[in-house]
C-alpha cells in the first residue's frame, strides 16, 4: 500500500469538522493502483465521545470513504448502522457524495430508514438505520456524520434517557478496533471525561499516538493511528481481536469491582430465588441421586437439554441482569444467561452454593476491565470448597458438564466476595478420545469385508453423536452409512449397531459397530493387490477436526486453534490371501512433540497385516511456535491415508 501521510486537524463543535476541504483532500489520496486488493479507502474515521457523570456516552462519528473499485462501489451504495433501541440511540446527521467529476450531492435525511435488523435465534429488537447512496463509481467518495448515545448491552429501564446509561452506573468503557479489512489513512478516537473519573487504558498489538490534557473540569484523551493496512488473516487463526491492534479503556478500577457489581445487580433483582414449583421439580429430579456429582449432572443436563435456545425480549432482564427462575422455568426458552440463571436457581433449590459467571467465547479477555463478554455460564461450589464451571448452553447432549471447546477461555465469576479474571485449564486429550478398531479380510478379487468398532468420549463423543442428535431418526442409518460411502462409493453396510437411543448420552460413551462389504475396494490382478487400509483412510473424520488444518501453511505469524484437545487411536487387522507379502513396509514413525505427537507402524505376520496409529493433540488454542509440531503430526496422519499397502504373490 502506498504510504500517504496526511496531517488532518479536527475541530469539535457538536459534530466534527475538518480544516482541509474534502475536495482537496481527496485529490491527495491516490487511486486503486495505490491500494492493490482493496475495494475502498477509509480516508479518515474519527470519533469523539463526551462522557457524562452517569457514564452515558455521546458519540460523534465522522467518516470519509473513497471508492476504489466497482466492488467497493456496490458495497457502499447503502450506508447501514445497527443499534439496539433498548440501550442506544442512533441519528444519521449527514451523508454527502463527492463525485469524481467535482460535483457534490447532499442526501435528503428524510430518506433514512429505520427497520428491524435481520435476526436468528436472538430476537431482542435490534434495528438498523439505512440510507441508500445509490450508484457510485471508482473515484467517488462518501462522507458520513453520525450521532449515537448509549451502549452495547440492553438493560430495560423506564425513562427514555435512563435506559442509555451503562448498567454499571457511573462507569464508562469502550473497545475500539484499530484494524480494518480496507486501508485507513487515519483513525482518531477522543474521549472527553469528567475530571473526577480516572480512566485506565491500553493499546494492544501495536502502537498508536496518544495524549491526555485538561480542559476546565474535564480530561481529554486522544488516540490516533495513521496508515492502517488491511489485516491479513491466516486459516484457523485465533480471534482477530486477539492479534489485531485495538484500544481498551475503562473507568472501572479492576475486575473484582465488576465481579461484585455483577453479583449485586442479580441478587438485588432476585434472579435466582427458586419458586415452590422449582423446588418441587428439583426434588423430583434428584430423588435417585446418590452423590453431589449425580445431582450436579442431572440438573445441568436437564437445563441443557430441555431449555430451548431462543432469545426474545421478556421485560427487565436483558443484558447483564438475568431473568428470574419463575420466568425461565415457565417459558423454558432463552439465551445463555437465561440457561445459566435457571441452573443457578436449580442448584440453590438443591442447597448448593451457586452463582453466574461471564465469559468470552471465541477470544481472549484483556486485563483492562472493559466488558469483553459475550456468554454467561454457571459456577457451583462443591465439597472440595472450590468453584466449578458448568455450561448448560454448550453441553446439550454432550457428556461433559463444562464444554472443553471452551478450554483456555477467560471468565469472571459474580461472587459475594468478588473475583479476579480467571482462565479455564487445558483438558487432557484422554478426555476426548476417538478409538476405531477394524478387523477385515481382503480377497484376491479386491473385495474388502470386515467390521468396525468405534467409541469416543467428551467433545469427540459429541462430534460423532451429532450424526444422530442433529438428524431425524429416519436418517440415522444413512448418516452412518455415509461415513463409509465417503471412503468408497461401493461400500455396502451389512449390519450396524449404535445402541437403542443415542440421545441417552449420559449412559456412557458412544459406541458404533458396523459390518460392511466393499467390492473392488483394492486394485487386484497379476498376483498384485494394492489398497489403503480402511481405518487409515480417515473414516469418521467428523471426530478429527485437526484433519481440516491446512498443512500447506509453512510458518504461522499468529496463534491457531482446533475444536478441542484430542487423542485418536486407530488400529486395523487385515487378513490377506495366502502367499502374498507386503513389499513396501514403511518404517515406524514416531513424532514426540510437546504440542502434538504421532506414532504409527505397519507389520505383517503370516497372512495378517496390522496397522496402528496414535495422534495426540494437546490443546485447543496453540501458539504460533506450536505449528511445526502440530503440522508434522497432522501431516503424518494425512500421509497414512494416502499410503497404499502393496502385496505381491
Amino acid at each position: 500500500m502506498k504510504k500517504l501521510f496526511l496531517s488532518l486537524t479536527y475541530l469539535f463543535a457538536g459534530l466534527m469538522l475538518f480544516a482541509v476541504p474534502v475536495e482537496e483532500l481527496l485529490k491527495t489520496t491516490g487511486t486503486a493502483s495505490d491500494y492493490p486488493g482493496s475495494d475502498y479507502l477509509i480516508v479518515f474515521d474519527s470519533t469523539k465521545v463526551n462522557v457524562q457523570e452517569t457514564g452515558l456516552g455521546y458519540f460523534y462519528t465522522h467518516q470519509l470513504f473513497k471508492i476504489l473499485t466497482k466492488k467497493g462501489a456496490l458495497e457502499k451504495r447503502v450506508i447501514e448502522y445497527g443499534y439496539d433501541p433498548l440501550s442506544a440511540y442512533v441519528d444519521v446527521k449527514m451523508v454527502k457524495i463527492y463525485r469524481k467529476d467535482g460535483s457534490i450531492e447532499v442526501l435528503d435525511l428524510e430518506e433514512v430508514r429505520d427497520y428491524p435488523a435481520p435476526a436468528r435465534m436472538i430476537y431482542w429488537g435490534a434495528r438498523e438505520k439505512m440510507i441508500e447512496v445509490g450508484r457510485l463509481e471508482p473515484g467517488d467518495a462518501v462522507e458520513v456524520e453520525l450521532f449515537k448515545k448509549g451502549f452495547t448491552y440492553a438493560l430495560l429501564m423506564e425513562d427514555d434517557e435512563e435506559k442509555y446509561i451503562p448498567p454499571m452506573r457511573g462507569h464508562f468503557y469502550d473497545i475500539i478496533p484499530f484494524w480494518s479489512s480496507q486501508p485507513i489513512l487515519e483513525k482518531v478516537y477522543t474521549v472527553n471525561m469528567p475530571f473526577d473519573k480516572p480512566m485506565q487504558f491500553e493499546f494492544y498489538h501495536g502502537e498508536c499516538r496518544s495524549s491526555m490534557r485538561f480542559e476546565n473540569d474535564r480530561t481529554i484523551y486522544t488516540f490516533s493511528k495513521k496508515n492502517i493496512e488491511p489485516f491479513k488473516r491466516e486459516r484457523n487463526m485465533i480471534a482477530l481481536s486477539d492479534v489485531a491492534p485495538k484500544l481498551l479503556l475503562s473507568t472501572s478500577p479492576d475486575w473484582e469491582a465488576k465481579s461484585l457489581w455483577f453479583y449485586g445487580v442479580n441478587e438485588d433483582y432476585n434472579a435466582f430465588d427458586p419458586t415452590p414449583e422449582v423446588e418441587a421439580f428439583v426434588d423430583e429430579l434428584l430423588k435417585d441421586a446418590k452423590t453431589e456429582m449425580d445431582s450436579i449432572s442431572i440438573l445441568t443436563h436437564w437445563v441443557a437439554d430441555n431449555m430451548r435456545y431462543s432469545g426474545i425480549s421478556m421485560g427487565p432482564g436483558e443484558g447483564f441482569t438475568l431473568h428470574n427462575a419463575e420466568m425461565n422455568f415457565r417459558d423454558r426458552c432463552g439465551v445463555c444467561k437465561d440457561k445459566a440463571s435457571l441452573l443457578v436457581a436449580f442448584l440453590r433449590a438443591a442447597e448448593f452454593e451457586s452463582y453466574p459467571a461471564m465469559t468470552m467465547a471465541g477470544s481472549r479477555i484483556e486485563d483492562i476491565p472493559a466488558d469483553q463478554f459475550n456468554h454467561s455460564v454457571t459456577v457451583v461450589k462443591l465439597s472440595d470448597n472450590e468453584y466449578h464451571l458448568l455450561d448448560p448452553t454448550w453441553v446439550p447432549f454432550v457428556r461433559e458438564l463444562w464444554s472443553s471447546a471452551e478450554q483456555q477461555q477467560n471468565y469472571l465469576m459474580g461472587l459475594p466476595e468478588g473475583a479476579d479474571l480467571m482462565i479455564t485449564p487445558v483438558s487432557d486429550p484422554e478426555n476426548h478420545y476417538l478409538i476405531i478398531d477394524g478387523k477385515s479380510q481382503i480377497s484376491k478379487d479386491g473385495t474388502l469385508e470386515g467390521e468396525i468398532y468405534l467409541t469416543a468420549e467428551g467433545q469427540t463423543d459429541a462430534s460423532i453423536r451429532g450424526m444422530f442428535i442433529r438428524s431425524f431418526k429416519s436418517e440415522w442409518e444413512k448418516n452412518v452409512e455415509n461415513e463409509l460411502l465417503k471412503v468408497n462409493p461401493k461400500a455396502e453396510v451389512l449390519e450396524m449397531n449404535y445402541g437403542e437411543n443415542p440421545y441417552n448420552h449420559m449412559e456412557g460413551p458412544i459406541e458404533i459397530t458396523i459390518k460392511y462389504r466393499i467390492p473392488g475396494y483394492a486394485f487386484a490382478g497379476n498376483n498384485k493387490i494394492v489398497f489403503v487400509p480402511l481405518i487409515s483412510s480417515n473414516i469418521f473424520s467428523r471426530g478429527m477436526s485437526h484433519l481440516f488444518l491446512s498443512t500447506k501453511i509453512g510458518e504461522r505469524k499468529y496463534g491457531f486453534r482446533d475444536r478441542c484437545s484430542r487423542l485418536v487411536k486407530l488400529s486395523e487387522t487385515v487378513t490377506i490371501p495366502d502367499g502374498y507379502s507386503m513389499v513396501n513396509q514403511p518404517e515406524e514413525t514416531i513424532i514426540d512433540g510437546v504440542a502434538a505427537a504421532y506414532q504409527s507402524n505397519i507389520l505383517q505376520k503370516g497372512n495378517t497385516i496390522s496397522i496402528k496409529q496414535e495422534i495426540v493433540l494437546e490443546k485447543r488454542i496453540y501458539e504460533s511456535g506450536d505449528w511445526p509440531e502440530v503440522k508434522e503430526a497432522v501431516q503424518a496422519q494425512k500421509d497414512m491415508a494416502q499410503t497404499p499397502v502393496i502385496l505381491y504373490k
